[in-house]
């Protein structure tokens, strides 16, 4: 009876061990999701850290000058400390403390960090690159939908446009529906990737007056004529035209609303 009882002891704790181990596993894949507060100083020292309130090599202000600077507990300043080196913005040293790192081992890709470079001096360049890795990407993704366009893809994109014919007097309602557009002709090439990079690259761009410029109808009727002629060239099944369309889109629609300097 007592090795009975044993064997059934082991059985339950190795089904005990299983839904441990597999809860666990569950929870590694989730992404970590930290307190608001916390996200709140990790993006306002990411943004002291990229726009060189703070310089390279040297020392964020010790865990207690940051509880105070922010009316947070050493909880949420060590939350804040963990973001920030796994953005690869600082580096704990011993004796030194906190330490910026220099920007070769930033996460350029980090929504924050690419929001806080936009706000830069230089953030001017920062801009200009993303066009040219738009225009490279989506020029290439045109020509994919051109060439894998099928008959539902077509009254899609062609709806779609219909849509935004009927907007152009009403500038921001047709800027909502433009991020559609472009989202449509990404679904269409198949190319998830670049369709996954311009997402992250582009979306703290959009909300930078910089990058997207004052709204105002004549500017959304030049769009929509670059819009007919790509969409003209896809329909056409023309990789070659939609490519080029695309390219003459994104590129001189930045040269018309480019500033000279950030904030003028």
């Amino acid at each position: 009876m007592d090795f009975v009882r044993d064997s059934r002891d082991d059985c339950f704790f190795l089904l005990r061990l299983r839904v441990l181990t597999s809860a666990s596993a569950q929870a590694l894949r989730q992404p970590r999701r930290r307190p608001r507060l916390a996200v709140a100083v990790v993006e306002d020292l990411v943004t002291a850290i990229v726009t060189e309130v703070y310089p390279v090599g040297s020392a964020l202000p010790p865990e207690n000058v940051l509880c105070d600077m922010y009316e947070v507990s050493r909880t949420v300043v060590r939350e804040a400390t963990t973001a920030l080196t796994e953005k690869g913005l600082v580096v704990s040293q011993q004796g030194r403390g906190t330490i910026i790192q220099d920007d070769t081992h930033w996460n350029l890709l980090d929504p924050m960090v690419l929001g806080a470079l936009f706000q830069r001096e230089d953030g001017l360049s920062y801009l200009d690159n993303l066009v040219e890795i738009r225009t490279a990407l989506e020029a290439s993704m045109c020509a994919k939908a051109a060439r894998n366009l099928t008959p539902a893809d077509a009254a899609a994109l062609t709806a779609q446009m219909k849509k935004l014919k009927g907007l152009i007097e009403t500038p921001a309602a047709y800027v909502h529906e433009d991020v559609v557009l472009h989202d449509i002709l990404m679904d269409i090439s198949g190319d998830r990737l670049s369709k996954a990079i311009i997402g992250t690259i582009q979306g703290k761009a959009l909300k930078n007056i910089t990058y997207s410029g004052k709204l105002n109808v004549e500017h959304i009727k030049a769009t929509h004529e670059a819009h007919e002629l790509i969409a003209d060239a896809i329909l056409r099944r023309d990789p070659d035209g939609a490519a080029k369309a695309m390219r003459d889109h994104i590129q001189g629609s930045w040269l018309k609303r480019r500033p000279n300097r950030i904030g003028k």
